[in-house]
């Protein structure tokens, strides 16, 4: 692909008001992108993108060489992927990448709300956080942005180091890691070694926000120019969790000893890193402690994660947007400790573990049959094959339900019969645990 291709395509993008992959949202004048999936094909739309006002179309049809409208490339993908790479090098700001196995899309939109305080900034929209989302997401900066926060999500060996090698980060936070995409990865140490090279990139120029009490992590970052939050009082931003329910109440110290508290809307204690992680990187940015404390208190969770949502006989927490093993005890163990008479519980399938599939959901199985033993739930809904196959190595009690889909959990549970004080759902995207909080709220926008 030859620099020529690169500058002409740049002048066409910056003369456009951005890129669109989807002619369903396609705005006037903006520039389409016609990409290539296994259920989609976005260079059979390119006709229809110039007719609803698009000012060229990318594609890797041929037939449309020679033609000015469009624009025609062996490999569209990797055209947007280097345009972005381009238009970064053009960028005078920095960049903070997010990583993790759990909580980035939090700490990102967290971190985006604290920052909005004082500078102009941008970041991932959603979850758009793969070799798509992130290109895209560069290509939203403009010169008028002043500070642009990139989510990184990984399924597979070496994809944050490419994702890097786009973005340029100048900073960068990994909020955690565990045990997710297995089946992608192989093992935990190949996942590992994925998401640390944003430290490997950070080597020889950048910053790494570090949550100091995980270990794996701070042995990872090595001596590099880290800023420290965490529990422990030698953290640069030390804090303290105050509360977990009904929300995360937290205290954090500045440089200058001061201490503040902050009353979220956040519930468990899990998000209780996510929100000092957002005011370690708020207080590195000079952000005054004031302004961090009204951004943290005033976000509220939405989009099935960390949701909570009020129903006739009590408060769901609807953390179903996606699963895996380390989340899905990290949300047991947060709703355990709320102090409620009456609790129950659906959790659906974690995908993508592979071999490692059975093992793990017989874990939280375990865990489950621990907590019913120290304090009865009043009901334990399992739903996916995966919880299907993991039962039968166990003898349930009368309160556990096994079912094979989510489908089924449906057709079984009745509204009025499900009395609780606090309902957890949790499951992977692809279970679509949130049918279950429709059916029983009868909101249909969850």
């Amino acid at each position: 692909m030859f620099q020529a291709d690169i500058e002409k395509i740049y002048k066409i993008f910056l003369e456009s008001e951005g890129i669109s992959t989807d002619t369903r949202q396609l705005k006037a004048k903006q520039l389409f992108w016609a990409l290539k999936g296994e259920n989609f094909d976005g260079n059979e739309f390119v006709e229809q993108a110039l007719a609803n006002g698009a000012v060229c179309a990318v594609t890797e049809n041929k037939k449309y060489i020679g033609n000015s409208q469009f624009f025609y490339t062996p490999n569209s993908l990797q055209l947007l992927q280097k345009l972005a790479a381009f238009h970064r090098k053009k960028l005078n700001l920095p960049i903070i990448a997010i990583t993790g196995t759990n909580g980035k899309t939090t700490t990102k939109e967290l971190t985006h709300r604290v920052l909005l305080q004082k500078y102009k900034v941008k970041a991932t929209y959603g979850n758009l956080n793969n070799h798509i989302g992130v290109p895209l997401t560069l290509l939203r900066f403009s010169t008028d942005t002043e500070i642009g926060i990139v989510e990184m999500g990984a399924n597979h060996p070496g994809e944050i180091q490419e994702l890097c090698e786009i973005a340029k980060p100048d900073f960068g936070i990994i909020t955690n890691v565990g045990k997710a995409h297995l089946d992608g990865f192989g093992n935990f140490e190949t996942l590992l070694n994925t998401k640390t090279a944003l430290y490997r990139t950070l080597k020889k120029k950048g910053c790494i926000f570090l949550p100091i009490n995980n270990r794996i992590l701070t042995n990872a970052s090595g001596k590099q120019n880290v800023i420290t939050y965490g529990t422990n009082p030698r953290a640069n931003v030390p804090g303290k969790l105050l509360q977990s329910f009904p929300s995360v109440s937290f205290s954090f110290q500045n440089s200058d000893n001061q201490t503040f508290t902050i009353n979220s809307k956040l519930p468990g204690s899990y998000n209780f890193e996510n929100l000092l992680a957002a005011t370690c990187i708020g207080l590195h940015f000079k952000v005054p402690p004031k302004d961090i404390k009204n951004a943290l208190e005033a976000y509220t969770p939405s989009n099935n994660r960390s949701q909570v949502v009020d129903y006739p006989h009590g408060k769901i927490i609807l953390d179903a947007y996606n699963a895996n093993p380390t989340s899905m005890q990290k949300a047991l163990e947060s709703f355990f400790e709320i102090p409620a008479k009456t609790k129950i519980v659906f959790c659906g399938d974690m995908f993508e573990l592979g071999k490692y599939a059975e093992e793990e959901h017989k874990n939280i199985l375990n865990k489950l049959l621990q907590q019913n033993q120290e304090n009865k739930y009043k009901s334990v809904f399992l739903s996916g094959k995966n919880f299907r196959q993991a039962s039968q190595s166990f003898e349930l009690p009368n309160n556990f339900h096994v079912f094979e889909t989510t489908a089924e959990v449906l057709s079984h549970i009745q509204p009025e019969e499900l009395q609780a004080d606090y309902l957890l759902i949790k499951g992977s995207r692809g279970m679509q645990m949130e049918q279950i909080a429709r059916k029983l709220t009868q909101k249909q926008d969850l």
